[in-house]
Order: C-alpha cells, then sequence, then structure tokens
C-alpha cells in the first residue's frame, strides 16, 4: 500500500509519515520501505555534511511498518510505544539508501503486541531489535 493507504491506518501526516510503502505478505510479515532523499527534516543537523539518519528515526519508521501489520487492531484505536528493547544499530542510513524493513508479530497480551524488527539497505542489515505496543482508543 502507498500513501493514502497508509493514512487510513496510521495517524502520522507529514512530516511524521516516514514510510513510502508498506505492506503485509502472506508470510504474515509486515514490509515497509523508505526512500532517504537527503532532504528531510531529519538529517538537518545530523550532521552537517555527512547527513544519518538518526536511530530513533528508523525505529520510528519500523514502528509505522509494524501498524500495517496491526491495522485490524487498529480500528478507532492507535498503536502507543510501550517499549523499545535490544535495539541494535548495525550500519549507518544516508541519503540516496533505501531502508527496507521487516516487522513480525511475536506475542499478544491483553492490550500489548511484540514485535521483532529488522532494517535493511540493499542486504545489509542495519537496524535490529523489539517493539512493543500498547492498542488504545483514539485519542483524538
Amino acid at each position: 500500500m502507498e500513501i493514502n493507504e497508509l493514512k487510513e491506518i496510521l495517524p502520522h501526516r507529514e512530516p511524521m509519515l516516514l514510510i513510502d510503502e508498506a505492506y503485509v505478505g502472506s508470510d504474515g510479515i509486515a514490509y515497509g520501505s523508505r526512500y532517504i532523499r537527503g532532504d528531510e527534516w531529519f538529517l538537518q543537523g545530523h550532521f552537517p555534511n555527512e547527513p544519518v539518519v538518526p536511530g530513533v528515526i528508523q525505529c520510528e519508521m519500523a514502528a509505522q511498518t509494524c501498524c500495517v501489520l496491526l491495522a485490524d487492531k487498529l480500528k478507532n484505536r492507535i498503536a502507543l510505544f510501550s517499549g523499545i528493547n535490544n535495539v541494535k544499530f548495525k550500519s549507518i542510513v544516508k541519503p540516496k539508501d533505501t531502508i527496507r524493513f521487516e516487522c513480525e508479530l511475536v506475542k499478544e497480551k491483553a492490550m500489548f503486541c511484540f514485535t521483532e524488527i529488522k532494517g535493511y539497505v540493499d542486504e545489509k542489515l542495519c537496524v535490529t531489535g523489539e517493539l512493543s505496543f500498547a492498542i488504545i482508543d483514539s485519542i483524538r
């Protein structure tokens, strides 16, 4: 799904809508991606003359991909971070890269969902970790 379809699932809007496309594969894994143009707000000053996508932004991109995985649970509800665990940054992400995410639901407990995420540029692993979410009634 592309931007307009993503906006039906995600409450995020520009400039915080950080994935270009996402879908859930037949394997039950959510796949998402973002092409880093180089003019994004999060690269301004991070770092001058050597822009690098901040790790926290990579986590948010992965979380938005996870929301596509959780779409059936988000009807009139919202997913909020409840944990970011064991995240490791293995390689930098820079302008002209496309970062691809693979996100898998590994556990559900009451209102909480637990996922494992991996992010790649080409075939190189850039980020890996565990994200958890509380699914709550919409805050709107």
